[in-house]
């Protein structure tokens, strides 16, 4: 997700996103930890999103 798509969102779009991303790390982790995931990858970009996610909520809080 670009960061020109997370700026449009609205603040509850943005929390629902949150917390999809953060239940799909979690899956993604506990995955990889039984058996290796094919792409690793996911994990780094989606742990990115997250932060991009997060930036955004509270740049609109100030």
């Amino acid at each position: 997700m670009k960061q020109a798509e997370i700026n449009k969102l609205s603040k509850e779009d943005l929390h629902d996103k949150l917390a999809e991303l953060q239940k799909r790390i979690e899956e993604l982790k506990m995955t990889h930890s039984i058996s290796p995931l094919e792409n690793p990858l996911q994990i780094r970009s989606s742990r990115r999103v997250i932060a991009r996610l997060k930036t955004a909520l509270s740049n609109q809080q100030l």
